[in-house]
């Protein structure tokens, strides 16, 4: 294909892919009440449970229209995210070597599940760490917490522990890219564990430590997981290299 070929073909795509998020957002919009229902769940649970004033406020006229059009995109992000990234591999895997498309699918297909698990994960820590940030206002004081950050808060807390799950996922990338070897990973061990417990504290920041190795464990789980595929790589990678070299001896 020429490059005018090429730039029709990325326009072609990027229209459908804009195309299906859009419809993606018109659904989100008729789902916004539910999502945001559930989101501010853990506020109005403390309220209940604490007996505080602790409630969701709109700081101008705007706020609500405002918020109701930032999750319809967010969900409908999320709901067309096959189109779109369909859309994105059939512009690239034409263009990739049988090496490099084995590498691009094996790190989606294995992405992908590891990050809507932190997703999951992070929504499960959510309650304790609102129940903590909250707790930090005076008893006879109300907490007035503005949707818009309250959102905004929610979405990051979710989005970093989702990559946070996706890391080992880039360590054995980097192993077959030939960029680090599965001895440095296993030696980094100990390095590994206290980042991820510290992480763990961070995004728990609670009394409630079953929490906080709730999360710590499927993470170090996965970072082994992700020496054990390392290990087994280079042991092939050796081997060849082995043959290879007894080969050209003979």
């Amino acid at each position: 294909m020429s490059l005018g070929q090429h730039l029709l073909e990325l326009r072609k795509r990027l229209f459908l892919a804009a195309a299906g998020i859009i419809v993606g957002a018109i659904i989100g919009w008729f789902l916004s009440e539910f999502v945001w229902d559930a989101l501010r769940e853990p506020v109005y649970a403390i309220a209940n449970a604490q007996d505080r004033n602790a409630q969701i406020n709109y700081p101008n006229i705007t706020s609500a229209f405002d918020l109701k059009l930032k999750i319809a995109f967010y969900v409908g992000l999320i709901i067309s995210s096959p189109m779109w990234l369909y859309q994105i591999f059939a512009f690239l895997v034409p263009g990739l070597t049988r090496k490099e498309k084995q590498y691009t699918f094996g790190f989606f297909f294995s992405a992908v599940p590891l990050f809507f698990a932190g997703c999951a994960a992070g929504w499960y820590v959510l309650p304790h760490i609102v129940e903590l940030m909250t707790s930090f206002a005076p008893a006879q004081d109300a907490a007035f917490i503005a949707a818009a950050e309250y959102f905004d808060f929610v979405l990051k807390l979710v989005l970093a522990i989702g990559i946070a799950f996706v890391l080992p996922v880039f360590i054995v990338l980097l192993n077959f890219a030939g960029v680090i070897s599965a001895e440095s990973i296993v030696k980094s061990w100990r390095v590994a564990i206290l980042v991820i417990v510290l992480f763990t504290a961070i995004a728990t920041p609670s009394a409630d430590l079953v929490s906080m190795f709730m999360l710590a464990i499927p993470m170090i789980v996965l970072y082994f997981a992700a020496w054990g595929i390392a290990w087994l790589h280079d042991r092939r990678v050796a081997k060849r290299n082995l043959a290879f070299t007894q080969e050209l001896a003979l």
